[in-house]
Parts: C-alpha cells; sequence; structure tokens
C-alpha cells in the first residue's frame, strides 16, 4: 500500500479546511503520476472528441466548394471524392485515438479512486485503532463506522466520476474556445456569454449546497449509529417487545436523513433549469449571428456548420455542471471529515524502549492518580507493588476503581499523576509489543470474532499449533464443552459470540490469554458467568497457570480470589486496606464486611 506523503508534504488541514482535496492531493503524492497520465489521456481523448465536428464543417466546405475547399488546398487533392476519402480516413483514425484514450482515461481514473479509496480507508482505519480506548466510548460507533465507510465511498465517487467531468468541461471551453477564436471574434463573446452567469451561479449553488451537506452527512451518521446500535442490541429490543418503538426512532432518523438529502438535490436540482435558459440563449446567438454571417458572405458555410455544432458541444455539457457540483460537495464534505478524524491525536502513544527478555513480570503502581476525560478522579494517589510470579487480588464495591486500575496496568489510558511499572520500566515508555506483548487480558465484556472456536483462542498468536490450542483450551476448563460442538474445534463462533454462552465465552478468553503465554495474566471478572463448578474448575487450572507468572485479578465473587497471595480493597478510588484472605479477616475491615455479605458467615469475631 502506497504510504502518505513525507512529512513536509503532510497537509495542514483541519476539518473545516477550505481545501480538503487539495490537502488529500499533499497527502498522497505516490498517485500524483496517475494523476498526471489520467489528465493526458483526458485531454487527448477531449481532442479527438472535437475533431468530427470540424471534420463535418470540412465535409460541408468539399461539397459547397468543391475544388476550391480547404481540404483541397491543404491536402492538394482536386477531387472531391479524393477529399471526402481522406476525411473519411482522418476520421476513423481519430475515432481509434479517442476510444483508447478513453479506455485509457477511464482506467487510469478508477484506478486512481480505487487506490485512495483504498489506502485512505486503512489509513483511517488504522488511525482509528490505535486512537485511546476513552475516544471510542465517547463516540458513537455508528459515527466512526459512516466515516470509514460512506465518507470514503462518497470520495471515490468524485474521484471517479466528477473530478474527470470537471477536466472534461474545462477542456472544452478551452478547445472550443480556441475554434471559435480563429473562426470569429463576435461569435466568440456571443457563445461564451453565458458561461460567466454559469459560472457565477455554480458559485452561488456552491455556497448554498455546503451547508446542506453537512447537513447530509451529519444525518447519516445519526443514521448509522442508530442502526449499529440497535443490531448490537436486538435480544434487549426483543425482550421488551420494543420493536414498534424502535422502528419509529428508526423511522424518525431515517426522515432526518431523507430530508436533509432532499433539500440539498431541491436546491441542486433548481440549477439545471437556469443553466438550460443560459445555453438557449448561446445557442440562438450562435445560430442567429453565423447565419446572417453567412449569408452575407463573411463566413463559409462549412465554418458555419463547425460553429453551430461547437456551440452545442461547448454549452450542452455544462448542464451537468449541477450533478458535477453535488459530487464535488458530496466528495469535499467527505473528505473534510475523513481528514478531521486523521487529525485526532493519539493520546496514548507507544513508548520505544524494549523490555529485556524474558520479561519477569512485576508490576507497580507509584502514586497514581487517574480519571476520564475532564471528569473528577476516579484513582487517588494509589500505591501497590505486584513482585514477579505472584497472584493479587483486587475487591471491592461497585464503582471503588478496580476497572480504572487495570486500564492503566494495560495502558488503555495515562495517569494523570505517578507511574505504572513493569519490571521497573515505565510503561509509557515501552512498545506496545514489551508492554501488551507480556500480557494475557480476559474482559469482564468478551469478545468473540466471526470464526472458529480455533481462531478465537489462537487469536492472539495465529502461529499457534492445533495442539497448544487444544492444551489452553483444557487449562481454561473449555476443553469439554469444545468436544461436545458438532465440529469441536472447528466449529463456527457468530458474531460477537453470539452462539456461546457467557460462561463458554468467559472460558475461550482465558483460553486465548493463556495461549499467548504471558509474563502478566490481567483477570477482569473472568468467572462471573460461570457457575460454581466451572468456576472450580477453572480456578484449578488458573492455579496451574499462575504458578509461574505474575497475575492480576479484579473479582466481585471474593471465593475466586481467597488463594491470592495479596487482595487489594479498594473503596472509592483509594487502597484501604491489603493482605492475605485471612489477614483481612482477621482484620475485620470492608474485606471483612465484603465476605460476611457474600458468604452470610459470622465475623471473625463470633457476631452474628
Amino acid at each position: 500500500m502506497p504510504q502518505p506523503a513525507t512529512p513536509d508534504a503532510t497537509p495542514d488541514v483541519t476539518p473545516d479546511a477550505v481545501q480538503p482535496l487539495r490537502a488529500l492531493w499533499r497527502r498522497y503524492g505516490a498517485y500524483r503520476s496517475r494523476f498526471v497520465g489520467a489528465v493526458v489521456a483526458s485531454t487527448v481523448n477531449k481532442v479527438a472528441d472535437v475533431v468530427p465536428e470540424l471534420l463535418i464543417g470540412a465535409a460541408v466546405d468539399v461539397v459547397v466548394r468543391g475544388d476550391g475547399s480547404f481540404v483541397g488546398a491543404v491536402l492538394g487533392v482536386e477531387s472531391r471524392y479524393a477529399q471526402l476519402g481522406w476525411l473519411a480516413v482522418i476520421n476513423v483514425v481519430v475515432w481509434v485515438v479517442e476510444s483508447l484514450s478513453d479506455y485509457v482515461a477511464n482506467v487510469l481514473w478508477r484506478g486512481l479512486a480505487q487506490g485512495v479509496e483504498h489506502d485512505l480507508r486503512v489509513e483511517a482505519y488504522d488511525h482509528v485503532q490505535h486512537l485511546d480506548l476513552s475516544w471510542h466510548e465517547s463516540r458513537p460507533a455508528g459515527s466512526t463506522l459512516a466515516t470509514l465507510n460512506d465518507d470514503v465511498n462518497q470520495l471515490e465517487r468524485f474521484l471517479d466520476i466528477g473530478a474527470p467531468a470537471i477536466l472534461q468541461t474545462a477542456l472544452n471551453v478551452l478547445i472550443v474556445g480556441g475554434v471559435f477564436a480563429v473562426a470569429s471574434g463576435q461569435l466568440l463573446v456571443l457563445a461564451f456569454l453565458p458561461i460567466p452567469l454559469i459560472v457565477v451561479g455554480s458559485l452561488v449553488f456552491q455556497r448554498r449546497l455546503e451547508p446542506l451537506y453537512d447537513r447530509v452527512r451529519v444525518a447519516v451518521a445519526d443514521l448509522s449509529g442508530t442502526l449499529s446500535a440497535n443490531l448490537a442490541g436486538i435480544a434487549t429490543i426483543k425482550a421488551f417487545t420494543a420493536e414498534d418503538r424502535e422502528r419509529d426512532r428508526v423511522a424518525a432518523v431515517s426522515q432526518a436523513y431523507r430530508t436533509a438529502n432532499t433539500d440539498a438535490i431541491r436546491t441542486s436540482a433548481a440549477f439545471v433549469p437556469l443553466v438550460r435558459m443560459a445555453i438557449l440563449a448561446g445557442f440562438t446567438c450562435t445560430l442567429l449571428f453565423g447565419g446572417w454571417a453567412t449569408l452575407r458572405g463573411d463566413l463559409e458555410v462549412g465554418l458555419y456548420s463547425v460553429l453551430v455544432f461547437m456551440t452545442q458541444r461547448l454549452l450542452w455539457p455544462l448542464t451537468e455542471v449541477a450533478e458535477v457540483l453535488d459530487l464535488y460537495q458530496r466528495g469535499r464534505a467527505s473528505a473534510s471529515r475523513i481528514l478531521g478524524l486523521l487529525e485526532v491525536p493519539v493520546t496514548v502513544p507507544a513508548g520505544h524502549t524494549a523490555l529485556a527478555r524474558p520479561v519477569a513480570g512485576r508490576v507497580e503502581l507509584r502514586g497514581v492518580r487517574a480519571g476520564y476525560a475532564d471528569g473528577p478522579d476516579v484513582l487517588h494517589g494509589i500505591d501497590m507493588v505486584v513482585p514477579a510470579g505472584e497472584t493479587h487480588a483486587i475487591v471491592g464495591a461497585t464503582g471503588s476503581g478496580k476497572s480504572s486500575l487495570l486500564r492503566l496496568v494495560l495502558r488503555f489510558d495515562d495517569p494523570r499523576q505517578g507511574h505504572v511499572l513493569l519490571d521497573g520500566q515505565d510503561v509509557r515508555d515501552l512498545d506496545w509489543d514489551s508492554l501488551r506483548g507480556s500480557m494475557g487480558y480476559v474482559a469482564q465484556d468478551v469478545f468473540m470474532f466471526a470464526g472458529s472456536v480455533a481462531d478465537n483462542i489462537a487469536y492472539g498468536r495465529p502461529d499457534a499449533t492445533r495442539e497448544q490450542v487444544r492444551a489452553a483450551a483444557e487449562g481454561a476448563a473449555a476443553l469439554d464443552f469444545i468436544e461436545a460442538m458438532p465440529q469441536g474445534l472447528d466449529t463456527w463462533v457468530g458474531e460477537r459470540g453470539v452462539t456461546l454462552s457467557g460462561g463458554q465465552r468467559q472460558r475461550l478468553a482465558l483460553a486465548r490469554a493463556l495461549l499467548r503465554d504471558p509474563a502478566v495474566l490481567v483477570l477482569d471478572e473472568a468467572t462471573s458467568a460461570v457457575d460454581n463448578e466451572t468456576e472450580a474448575a477453572i480456578q484449578r487450572s488458573l492455579r496451574r497457570a499462575t504458578a509461574q507468572r505474575t497475575a492480576i485479578v479484579v473479582a466481585h465473587r471474593l471465593s475466586t480470589v481467597r488463594h491470592a497471595h495479596r487482595i487489594w480493597v479498594l473503596d472509592a478510588g483509594r487502597v484501604v486496606e491489603s493482605g492475605t484472605h485471612d489477614e483481612l479477616l482477621v482484620h475485620d475491615g470492608a474485606y471483612a464486611a465484603l465476605w460476611r455479605v457474600q458468604t452470610g458467615e459470622q465475623d471473625p469475631v463470633g457476631r452474628p
């Protein structure tokens, strides 16, 4: 894939940049040679396209003037039959050149459009992947999808259709204008008289269309977001019999998109009748004044025929200005949104330091203070040490900051203050392979990709053997239910794992993490969706899997972490106590209170 231009050619634009298409020209220098080739082929094609009108005029001149015709004088041929024969040969050559140049131009323009579309979509998607998690969480997924899909498609359509049309129209005006200038200065002025009106009208309509198409882009993003969210939540919609309500909501959003498009189309369509009236005036002037000049003998009949044809050739394509303008505005608005997306800064960039191998897995937090966006702190001065090879648990009530702490360890976010260290290195200095490549992560909300069970387990290690995949599944207590499936490891998993139960998804996610053989295993409620028997099996497997590696476990169910080397208790973003299970029970603090709530046992000192 061609890479974006070097830094000196990187566009200095913002989402509301005046010239987003010019910015794309600077960004994708690799396509400039193809663009130049397309322009040359289109120019040759337009010249060849105009020549037949000249040949018609020459043929009329031969028939009317005979031996004194222009063709006879140029070619030195007296016979009118021979002159017409030469014109026929020239016409064949011109048509061949026109056909070949049209083919080359189409291939180059469409290849250019497809290439830029592909590279821009991949670049934008890759940039989106590297944006921090909080950006994704604060933005509707449908809006991002609309930019990556619909906006890129709109830009491709402009490059495929609109840009060649603009070039052809400009070439048409220049070439035909040159013919008129040679033939008659008066007719040149009369025939070109409507063009300034059309240009001024185009500018006026452009200014009116720009905000209308901005509304269209916002509306399509809203529609895409609504559809995406509803399809993801289809089970909830059915469970609460909300089908009619959601249909009406989608209808309202779709109607907003329809209205925005209708307003833009109505304004754009009004331009065509105005252009037609201007064309009528120019054509009438050529027909009338040119005819009078021919009758007076000031203009040859053949040349008059050429100019009549040329007037239509000059002005009629301008009826498509409205459509071209429509494509331009859509493409320009889409380019602005794509470039705006590309300009969103990566606030959690990769570092450049590589950890020494093998990674020991010591994790430390020093004076960590963290929060989301401009909100208040969620974590307040956290100090925590997880020695290499130990299993530490983080517990606390909902909203105490447990998952926020894990996000810092995985470096989904950076702390506002303090440091998170892995083997003594600040995680902000580490490259992704050293940091996340050393970790296995099981989220509370497990995501499965559309593919086989084996593909999902091997996602973090695609080169794993079949035996290694099976071993990881066994280590996660997942092999039994996998082998009970129709195709075992080759059983197809639906999108987002909808064909699996919550417990099955969690066990597959755990197998995926174990297969990576990470130095640090990070588990966020990894057994929350399993029954007691499965939990016990997973706990036995985890004790074996974590015997030689660091494990950080977040859990609401305290029975899953009672054997941890140390348990950290969070309350309102602060560590309120830490110790082993037995130590914390004896301490009779927050942990002991949570334990009594979950087990119903009496407290350590015998109070009911």
